[in-house]
């Protein structure tokens, strides 16, 4: 199951950490990275501190953006140091090593690093349905990226040791799956084009609107059939509009 696990890295400002963060990955039977705007990759540095895990390097997926680097997953985890003001669900490493392979089982998921100095953007953790925060003694909380991606890679291989993981069945029909990254992103757009032109907005504020509907469907889950009613429904308010 661990094949179907990503961790992908948001804007890496040093090579030294990606090359770092792929010998981690290595060490834990994990091999699938996804590189989001790297400022410097390719790069020597990069493979020196990969040192015997440069095969991960070699088949690193670099994208421009985290939507590119997220299709096809049924579940994202993004790492945070800090509270949010809106609430996504939030898993410490252990809870988030157990999740991430339990689904790995059914379908595609990714874990989500942001960048050295000042992790992910508010944007970007929109798109994942659980926020990850590794606990650390309150006298010195920073780990750099590295330290990170090791010590998640370890909950995850830890829980795939594991007797007592709970066993899920994939469902037979395709369309009973949880939908997908970018088909909940279509979704989205779909309903900001459909509140616009229906003028529900308002005075209200659309962003903070619509990161309340992420925060909905992230811990309702919706099936591929299930956005595709919700289409369904928008599709004709909008005609109706018309």
């Amino acid at each position: 199951m661990l094949d179907n696990i990503r961790i992908v890295l948001v804007n890496t400002f040093h090579p030294g950490n990606i090359g770092a963060a792929a010998r981690a990955m290595k060490n834990m039977g994990l091999t699938r990275l996804y590189l989001v705007s790297p400022k410097d990759y390719p790069s020597f540095e990069a493979s020196q501190r990969a040192s015997s895990a440069t095969d991960v390097l070699e088949k690193a997926v670099v994208v421009d953006t985290l939507a590119e680097a997220l299709e096809g997953c049924s579940l994202v985890a993004g790492t945070t140091a800090r509270l949010r003001s809106v609430q996504w669900p939030q898993v410490d490493s252990r809870q988030c090593g157990e999740l991430l392979f339990n689904e790995s089982e059914q379908h595609e998921v990714a874990l989500v690093f942001g960048r050295e100095r000042t992790g992910l953007h508010n944007d970007e953790l929109e798109h994942c349905q659980y926020l990850v925060n590794i606990p650390t003694h309150e006298a010195y909380s920073s780990l750099n990226l590295a330290q990170a991606v090791q010590v998640l890679s370890y909950e995850i291989f830890t829980a795939s040791r594991s007797g007592e993981r709970v066993q899920k069945l994939a469902s037979k029909d395709e369309s009973d799956r949880e939908a997908t990254s970018d088909q909940l992103e279509n979704m989205y757009q779909h309903f900001f084009e459909t509140m616009d032109g229906l003028a529900f907005f308002g005075d209200r504020n659309p962003e903070h609107v619509m990161r309340r509907l992420r925060c909905l469907f992230g811990r309702s889950r919706p099936t591929r059939r299930e956005v595709q009613i919700l289409r369904g429904l928008l599709s004709a308010a909008q005609g109706r509009k018309k």
